[in-house]
């Protein structure tokens, strides 16, 4: 037993399959776990990075980035639903990698995966916050500067500076409203996720529909722009550039294999709940991208707030939309937070049930059958991190780290069909190895295309990962010590 050890299907079906006193509830079928996946991906993507991508990197070819982006995820999706349907347990691509690459490569993912779920959801809760205090404002309603602001900000690539605010009160308000309510339950949390799912699609789908009749076709022309001399700005790099940072809109997708263990039918729901959610925000993404672009000039909308530069340009005949769009942002950057803050406690919830976390981290409320513990320390870090830093640092990390998640999720695919291509496969990912080769080799690409000072803060985040690791999980680890099984110990 040692860093390459790998968890027993045997033990993780037993586990899947386990109920009762200290386990999940069951309570979430395809539409639920669909919604959550839609309630993930559409939220910064659409109504704020969209226009900086286009603006910054692919002017209307941000179109083709997102069809980058988007083939890069499926690749990645279809390989994550035949894992969710095989293993249906909590941790996601921590699980999986368990499963399949051994305890030290399933410890890096775990690790990672916090940079996806903690960290995305105290970026989104920022922006929301943005979003909210604006729409306030337009009410007539004014919050004093320094309690919606982060007391930090960022020069240059690194340092840190005050800015004179206390903290950013919205930002820290959601995520302990959030918080509360997966505490209370995943069934009650995924019932107000629907509510704001339709509300957010229906609101992207009136902006398509109306922008649609106010496009200047003139404004995709050139599709394209030529380079302007540097790798990333325009050109076919620009696109590429841009396909990593728009990659950030898809990430969320995962966030339903987190929520396995409490699906009805994982077996079934699973794939549907990955894929579809997946299908139908990839197609509303493209058909955004190009109103957008449409209705204004691509260098227009390096802002904040693109979707209203475009309606605005479109003259008073939109000027109804505004008011919408600003509720779609808003209650759509509510369901982000609300389910990466819902991922993040299940992936500590299964590592605490290995012993890499301590096991406090494992415990079940007697009551609302939810890991309750990591939900609220997971709460707790992520309010101290939207109250106190800026989105910009915070959001650098997030692609990246899902991305390196991604990579060994398909790796993990094609190493399984060696190891055991006798296991029973509810769902296969069609085409294994082309198809999880492809989704690597698509994820490295986007990797490459962020920034060095990106690459470097991945590392550092990694190293003090391994340190964490060295220092505690590897003694504690139940599989390490020649124990069997991780169901019990709640």
């Amino acid at each position: 037993m040692g860093l390459w050890s790998k968890k027993s299907m045997a033990v993780l079906q037993a586990e899947a399959g386990a109920e009762g006193h200290g386990t999940l509830k069951r309570a979430l079928g395809a539409v639920n776990l669909t919604t959550l996946g839609i309630g993930a991906i559409i939220g910064a993507g659409i109504f704020v990075l969209t226009g900086t991508a286009a603006a910054q990197y692919a002017g209307p070819g941000v179109v083709i980035s997102f069809v980058i982006a988007g083939i890069g995820c499926l690749f990645a999706g279809l390989c994550y639903a035949e894992f969710a349907s095989m293993i249906p347990i909590a941790g996601s691509a921590y699980t999986y990698g368990y499963a399949t690459l051994g305890e030290f490569i399933a410890w890096i993912i775990g690790w990672d995966l916090i940079l996806e779920y903690l960290f995305g959801a105290a970026t989104v809760a920022v922006g929301w916050s943005g979003y909210f205090t604006a729409f306030m404002n337009e009410l007539g309603i004014h919050f004093p500067e320094k309690f919606i602001n982060a007391p930090f900000a960022v020069e240059g690539t690194h340092t840190l500076v005050r800015t004179g605010a206390v903290l950013n009160v919205p930002a820290v308000v959601l995520i302990g409203l959030m918080t509360t309510l997966l505490v209370i339950g995943i069934k009650e949390s995924a019932s107000f996720n629907n509510v704001i799912v339709i509300v957010k699609v229906l609101i992207v789908l009136l902006v398509i529909t109306f922008g649609f009749t106010a496009v200047n076709t003139a404004n995709w022309h050139p599709f394209i722009p030529p380079n302007a001399g540097e790798f990333g700005h325009y050109g076919w790099s620009g696109v590429l550039r841009a396909a990593a940072v728009v990659f950030f809109a898809y990430i969320g997708f995962d966030a339903v294999s987190t929520a396995a263990q409490e699906a009805k039918n994982p077996q079934k729901d699973m794939p549907i709940g990955i894929l579809g959610s997946l299908a139908i925000c990839t197609v509303l993404y493209i058909l955004m991208a190009l109103v957008m672009t449409g209705i204004a000039h691509y260098t227009e909308l390096n802002v904040p707030h693109p979707v209203f530069v475009a309606i605005e340009k479109a003259g008073p005949g939109l000027a109804w939309l505004r008011w919408f769009v600003n509720v779609g942002a808003i209650a759509g950057l509510a369901s982000v937070v609300l389910v990466m803050l819902m991922g993040q406690p299940r992936v500590f919830f299964a590592m605490a049930r290995d012993g890499l976390l301590p096991a406090a981290f494992g415990k079940v409320h007697p009551k609302f059958q939810t890991p309750y513990v990591t939900t609220i320390v997971t709460g707790a870090v992520a309010a101290v991190v939207a109250g106190l830093f800026p989105i910009g640092l915070l959001g650098e990390l997030v692609s990246i780290g899902t991305l390196l998640a991604f990579v060994i999720v398909c790796g993990g695919i094609i190493a399984l069909r060696y190891q055991r291509p006798d296991l029973p496969r509810p769902f296969r990912t069609p085409f294994v190895p082309v198809v999880p080769i492809l989704g690597i080799l698509v994820c490295l690409a986007m990797m490459a295309a962020l920034p060095k000072d990106t690459w470097i803060r991945l590392i550092v985040w990694m190293i003090i990962g391994l340190v964490i690791y060295f220092a505690y999980g590897k003694s504690h680890s139940r599989i390490g010590r020649g124990e069997a099984s991780a169901v019990t110990g709640d």
